[in-house]
């Protein structure tokens, strides 16, 4: 091969310290945000948390930015977060993050916590425990099953098993485990220590006064014949027990309000904070979208050393003079990515005021390019601005994402959204006659004289993603 110089001219996107940055910031969470603020506080010293009792602007000497004057970043790379990825899936990928539900007064800017500290159930259980007037031995082997218990409350390990893995100076025997476990059944809530789920509810139900109505009939059930009971086999169960509808039907409503998981309401995960960076209320008549001022670090430059930087040149000038750069960034950025965030809300807000008046059933198709296009961002932009981004609105806390998702064609030439399609099987489903529950073709056919067109397959694949069972699990007596 022969060496050869050669000069050629080409473009290349090159992108500055100062917008990846801004990229960075605009994607990450809140929680992430404020990370990143006290990682770059700890490091910066020419930047500060600004207090609550001055004056200062916020984000320190940087003026409140205008859509002109901090455009959001424009990208001309590949765009890895497609429409189709990111929005057009299952919009029940974040069903779960209105759950919390605000205030009535529509301009109450406070926001409700999504964490609570709870005792767990074998702290509970070892409350209760204390105040018996058990003797030490009895305590103490009790108290051993109950650091055995899983966080459902069930005893899932034999106790031969785990008699074993007992120090053989306790001298425990089986006998003794056997009296400690219905001490412990008996302790408290009913159910708990069970090692299956049809102990678990036959506690339950030998709680309940002996003359409740079809109590003995519930617990043949439950102890018994639960794979019937959860199969709906009505059929089966009146022909191997001779009982009648109502009998049945009875038994079927102790049943019913059982808990099959007792201890799980002591032992909830600590669930995390969810701040929500945009609030939406009400004003003057017309639904707006505000920024959390919570959510805001309230940062400025650090004036001593910046005027120290300004009046002295000594050897640290130059790293301070870095610092002063960098600190002018992330004010400038973070300032940008709010903004950014307030515009995608309130475009948001604008095309979801029938879900904010109506809830779920006025839910509009909406997609990822249709805010870009209004805009004039990019479409990755708008993507990083909606997630894990979360708005507090009259109706609960939502994450951006929840209020995109496809469409589905009616008759009248419209779209209807899928997340308003669930909302309506769910009313149906709902309303309907449990002896007569609706299949999914019926429901198809429901919406269709509606003007919604919907295929069985998917009332079937929405039915499934609610959670809710099929139509021989719905029916009842």
């Amino acid at each position: 091969m022969k060496a050869s110089l050669q000069l050629r001219l080409s473009q290349q996107l090159t992108l500055t310290p100062q917008l990846q940055q801004a990229i960075r910031l605009l994607q990450l969470s809140t929680q992430d945000m404020q990370q990143e603020v006290s990682r770059m506080l700890e490091e910066n010293p020419m930047l500060e948390l600004a207090e609550d009792n001055q004056t200062a602007p916020y984000l320190g000497d940087a003026r409140v930015a205008t859509h002109a004057e901090t455009p959001a970043p424009a990208e001309t790379a590949p765009n890895d977060e497609r429409e189709d990825d990111s929005i057009t899936g299952d919009p029940l990928e974040w069903g779960t993050i209105h759950a919390t539900r605000s205030r009535d007064d529509e301009n109450d800017d406070g926001f409700p916590e999504q964490a609570a500290l709870q005792a767990s159930l074998r702290d509970h259980l070892h409350s209760q425990l204390s105040t018996t007037q058990l003797d030490d031995h009895d305590r103490k082997i009790i108290g051993l099953l109950i650091d055995a218990l899983d966080d459902n409350g069930y005893l899932t390990q034999d106790l031969n098993e785990l008699i074993e893995l007992l120090p053989a100076e306790l001298n425990i025997t089986l006998d003794d485990l056997e009296t400690a476990l219905v001490q412990l059944q008996h302790l408290d809530m009913p159910g708990l220590a069970a090692r299956n789920l049809a102990e678990c509810l036959t506690l339950q139900l030998k709680a309940l006064p002996q003359d409740t109505p079809q109590r003995d009939l519930a617990i043949c059930l439950v102890s018994q014949h639960i794979a019937l009971v959860a199969a709906h086999d009505f059929a089966k169960i009146k022909k191997l027990l001779r009982c009648t509808d109502d009998q049945l039907r009875a038994a079927q409503q102790l049943i019913s309000v059982l808990n099959p998981k007792p201890g799980a309401e002591f032992d909830h995960a600590v669930a995390d904070y969810v701040i929500p960076d945009i609030v939406v209320d009400k004003y003057k008549g017309k639904w707006r979208a505000r920024l959390n001022t919570e959510a805001m670090p309230k940062l400025r430059v650090n004036h001593l050393y910046a005027n120290i930087l300004q009046q002295r040149d000594d050897r640290n000038g130059s790293q301070l003079s870095v610092h002063l750069q960098e600190a002018k960034w992330l004010i400038k950025n973070l300032q940008q990515r709010f903004d950014t965030i307030l515009r995608v809300a309130q475009a948001i807000v604008l095309r979801q005021e029938k879900f904010l008046e109506h809830g779920a059933i006025g839910m509009r198709p909406l997609v990822l390019r249709e805010i870009a296009d209004e805009l004039e961002l990019h479409e990755s932009t708008v993507s990083r601005s909606t997630t894990q981004k979360f708005m507090l609105t009259p109706r609960g806390i939502y994450e951006f994402k929840y209020f995109f998702g496809s469409g589905l064609a009616t008759e009248s030439g419209g779209s209807c959204s899928s997340t308003a399609i669930r909302e309506l099987i769910k009313q149906l489903v709902s309303a309907e006659d449990t002896r007569k529950p609706l299949t999914d073709s019926r429901m198809s056919e429901i919406l269709a004289q509606q003007g919604i067109v919907v295929a069985r397959r998917t009332i079937a694949k929405y039915r499934e993603a609610l959670h809710i069972l099929p139509v021989n699990l719905r029916k009842s007596l």
